[in-house]
């Protein structure tokens, strides 16, 4: 046996957390992902050139879902985080009942992101008043509603879609003037619903980039329109929290991760506009891979 080969013999496997997304905003979650678990070896996969997966059906949803879920299992994922609104209102759960036992015979498991976010929203409303901002597809999914009046049937929801942000920051134009008016004109829309939301959820992995807007059109304007003060809920950091207490709940998932600290980010799209689009989400270079998923 050649030195070279006893060393690939025994080297230690590298089984990763896996994160998909149709497009960027799951870099959101990634991101604060690895801040909160830098330890852990990852393989982000962004299916932008079938993004955005909201203007679909469930079944071609659901179909697209799987075949990434099936790709990041193949190439060495223990577990994969569905950081994607729309891939967690409409496929996950049909995945996690149907899927998961045919996809491998290793032990794996998908998580979605809309979980954790709901389970934080009870202990901030005070007035039990509760705003969801999001896609077309998520609002109509009604899936953040229906996850919320499992744990808390008292609150009163309202749901405001939000089209043009995603387009507004795929293009880099979150930051710039013109999005004043788009950011201005959903939140208006959302508290001239429930003047007495007090909790604002982000419920799309892109809308953190836009936070610094937000912010400053409740600065300057929530006392015109809410009846009080208004908390916004972002995803990544509860995402990074109930991920890092699901490790600790399942020894079993966390023993087979390996420790590396890296990350390779795969993308269906063109790799060099993929890599200059996600440095914008992370503010740092990436250098991305092609994949296929067909």
């Amino acid at each position: 046996m050649l030195m070279s080969d006893f060393f690939c013999t025994f080297a230690p496997k590298i089984m990763r957390i896996g994160v998909f997304d149709s497009g960027y905003g799951g870099l959101t979650i990634l991101d604060a992902i690895r801040r909160e678990l830098p330890q852990y070896d990852y393989l982000y996969l962004g299916d932008n050139a079938r993004a955005p997966y909201g203007t679909h059906s469930f079944d071609v949803i659901y179909r697209y879902t799987l075949q990434a879920v099936k790709y990041l299992f193949d190439h060495d994922c223990a577990l994969v985080i569905l950081a994607c609104n729309t891939a967690s209102a409409k496929a996950l759960r049909t995945i996690q009942q149907k899927d998961l036992p045919l996809i491998n015979n290793k032990m794996v498991n998908v998580l979605g992101v809309i979980r954790p976010t709901v389970e934080a929203v009870p202990a901030i409303t005070k007035t039990g008043h509760v705003g969801i901002l999001a896609t077309p597809a998520t609002v109509s999914s009604e899936s953040y509603v229906l996850e919320l009046q499992k744990i808390f049937q008292n609150l009163e929801i309202s749901q405001q879609a939000c089209p043009l942000w995603v387009p507004l920051i795929e293009n880099g134009e979150h930051l710039n003037p013109g999005a004043d008016y788009f950011v201005d004109l959903y939140l208006r829309q959302i508290l001239e619903k429930d003047p007495q939301i007090d909790t604002l959820v982000l419920g799309c992995t892109h809308y953190p980039l836009l936070l610094p807007k937000i912010a400053q059109w409740i600065k300057n304007n929530g006392k015109r329109f809410a009846a009080g003060d208004i908390q916004v809920i972002s995803q990544g950091y509860l995402e990074a929290k109930s991920l890092a207490d699901y490790l600790r709940r399942h020894p079993e998932y966390e023993s087979q991760l390996s420790q590396g600290g890296s990350c390779r980010y795969l993308t269906t799209e063109n790799a060099d506009r993929f890599s200059q689009s996600a440095s914008l989400f992370l503010s740092a270079p990436v250098q991305a891979e092609h994949i296929d998923l067909e």
